[in-house]
């Protein structure tokens, strides 16, 4: 990772949003990246048939949203200081909704970061349509960071795919750069029944249909991981095969003690749907470490730490 790479940061002045500050600064650290720190703020409209609001919102000039804005960015900026030392440090402040800000300000080749909650133009970041917008749509992968990181292993959901290759690109070199190992996860299961008589089938399935199963797995994982110990074979890698589906099996990874869980935000099998759907939330909501959304496509760098910063 060289030194031109951007990190861009949504700042509000919540605690959500200094975590994010702490983990993206830290990041920087180590890889020479300039912080970018941006913070959106959008004028409301005047509501005819509320008396109240159209006051209030009359009453607040656009110099003041600018004032307010400027005070949390010089604030953010003084703290990434505190955090990294020496980290080249930008501001900027944009106009509109904070879903729109972020997507622009996404770097090609480096990372958005985010909080998990956060006040102002970032408020219900996960919880709403934000979240979702800038893990679909921005150019790099995206870090929402809810919590502090362990010093355990990057934790990765494996199905196959080409996000999940995106997913595992990033994780080898993000556990290259912490100095840690991969944890390979992949859900598998039998075929679901598409009726009762299939199931009834299925119910008789012997072992060695079942094995089968296994088998394939297993190779499927090999082979996924094949290209990343290629290129970062000092990177310690421990393959998981479970028979469940994916949100159990990657919070389970992630309870152990994880530095960062990493997913692509499309694939297929155990992991199909995982940014839109129930998994997704799930990991998001409960993951107690930092989680990055990767899709297929997007550019990032990649490199091991033998030629960066």
């Amino acid at each position: 990772m060289g030194a031109t790479e951007q990190i861009v940061v949504g700042v509000d002045g919540s605690p959500e949003a200094d975590l994010a500050l702490r983990w993206a600064a830290a990041r920087a650290r180590h890889t020479g990246a300039t912080l970018r720190l941006v913070h959106a703020y959008a004028v409301p409209l005047p509501v005819p048939a509320m008396p109240v609001a159209a006051v209030t919102a009359a009453s607040i000039s656009p110099d003041d949203y600018v004032r307010a804005g400027e005070a949390i960015l010089g604030a953010a900026a003084e703290r990434a200081g505190r955090y990294a030392d020496g980290v080249e440090v930008r501001t900027e402040l944009r106009v509109g909704g904070a879903a729109q800000a972020l997507i622009d300000a996404a770097p090609v080749g480096g990372l958005v970061v985010v909080g998990s909650r956060g006040l102002g133009g970032f408020s219900g970041l996960l919880l709403g349509s934000v979240g979702v917008q800038v893990s679909s749509h921005a150019r790099c992968p995206t870090v929402v960071v809810r919590t502090e990181a362990s010093e355990g292993p990057v934790v990765v959901g494996v199905d196959g795919s080409e996000a999940s290759d995106a997913a595992l690109a990033f994780g080898f070199a993000e556990a290259d750069r912490l100095g840690t190992g991969v944890l390979a996860v992949h859900a598998w299961g039998t075929p679901l029944p598409t009726g009762p008589g299939e199931a009834a089938a299925l119910a008789l399935v012997p072992e060695e249909q079942r094995q089968a199963h296994l088998d394939a797995s297993r190779q499927l994982l090999t082979d996924a991981l094949a290209p990343h110990r290629g290129r970062f074979p000092d990177v310690p890698v421990q393959e998981r095969l479970v028979e469940a589906s994916a949100a159990p099996a990657l919070l389970d990874a992630v309870a152990e003690g994880a530095a960062l869980a990493v997913v692509g935000s499309r694939g297929h099998g155990g992991f199909a749907g995982l940014l839109l759907g129930s998994t997704s939330q799930a990991l998001l909501h409960h993951a107690g470490c930092p989680v990055a959304i990767t899709r297929q496509g997007q550019e990032t760098s990649t490199q091991p730490r033998s030629g960066s910063f």
